[in-house]
């Protein structure tokens, strides 16, 4: 059957989507292998989200797909492998080997973590390296750990554990720590986080799972040894793009380029929005409007064209 739409990813950006799209009576299919992106997984609390004081990813999120939901839209809990378009119809290939297709395609797939690439760190997956701490910090109770990246991501993660764990220590690559004024406020007054700047992550290691990480003070030249049983890798996040790359164009960070005003990429019918593209500001409240944008334009391209 050749739907209206695809809207590709599950969060805030994809959600949204999904909701306009339905709102305007589109014939749409929601694909994602999973809901709320890094949103469910690292937003531990939010508090800059209209409507609500406090509230963790989770929650949020879990209020955005029971309102997507009560829609008229099919949803498809898998992984997108392929797009293609062929004269004006789009071809959506799955992990689980089923195609799709539809008239115009809204990519929302986010971002995955960047990994350190760093000797030791693809051995120690699941073994003392995490990239996500909502997900794993309550393995590391009582237990010494390390969490490199001293951006808001990096110290959020570093106060959430701080509640967990024994022992916290933040390395930052950088001469100084990124993350905004009430963040390193809040850092200094957690009593088991210990901040270090001018790190350069060299190898990870271990036994059967991570006991140590060495670094290279860059100040000094030296290269140490911090005695951690655990690792969190909190460096930023690359784009999710590689099923889409022959159809879109990319700016130096791989994310894709769109319309600012449409959201649509240089292949007609073919939309973007939320961490995925060049939209600099990273934030759910941005990435849901940028969803209702991408919906909004997909509709009228649709109007126009059919």
């Amino acid at each position: 059957m050749l739907l209206d739409l695809i809207i590709i990813g599950g969060g805030p950006a994809g959600i949204t989507a999904g909701i306009y799209a339905a709102r305007k009576k589109l014939n749409t299919l929601l694909i994602s292998k999973e809901f709320g992106g890094q949103m469910a997984k690292k937003a531990v609390a939010i508090e800059n989200y209209p409507g609500f004081k406090k509230i963790s990813g989770l929650k949020l999120i879990q209020k955005f797909e029971k309102q997507l939901r009560k829609q008229k839209i099919d949803i498809e809990r898998d992984a997108v492998v392929k797009v293609e378009k062929i004269d004006d119809k789009f071809f959506v290939a799955t992990a689980s080997k089923i195609q799709f297709e539809s008239r115009a395609v809204i990519v929302t797939s986010g971002a995955d973590p960047r990994p350190l690439e760093v000797e030791g760190e693809k051995e120690f997956i699941g073994k003392g390296v995490s990239y996500c701490t909502t997900c794993d910090g309550p393995i590391f109770a009582n237990k010494i750990v390390a969490v490199v990246g001293g951006g808001n991501s990096g110290f959020e993660a570093a106060l959430f554990l701080s509640k967990i764990a024994s022992k916290i220590y933040i390395l930052e690559c950088g001469p100084k720590a990124m993350a905004d004024e009430t963040n390193q406020k809040m850092v200094q007054i957690a009593k088991n986080i210990e901040v270090i700047t001018s790190a350069d992550i060299k190898k990870i290691q271990g036994d059967k799972f991570v006991n140590s990480i060495i670094y290279q003070q860059v100040s000094i030249g030296e290269n140490k040894t911090l005695k951690v049983q655990g690792i969190f890798v909190e460096i930023g996040h690359q784009p999710a793009t590689s099923f889409v790359k022959d159809l879109v164009d990319f700016n130096e960070k791989d994310e894709i380029k769109i319309d600012w005003q449409t959201c649509q990429t240089k292949t007609p019918g073919l939309f973007a929005s939320g961490d995925v593209t060049e939209v600099k500001t990273k934030q759910i409240v941005v990435a849901a409007g940028e969803g209702a944008k991408a919906a909004i334009a997909a509709y009228r391209y649709l109007n126009d064209k059919y």
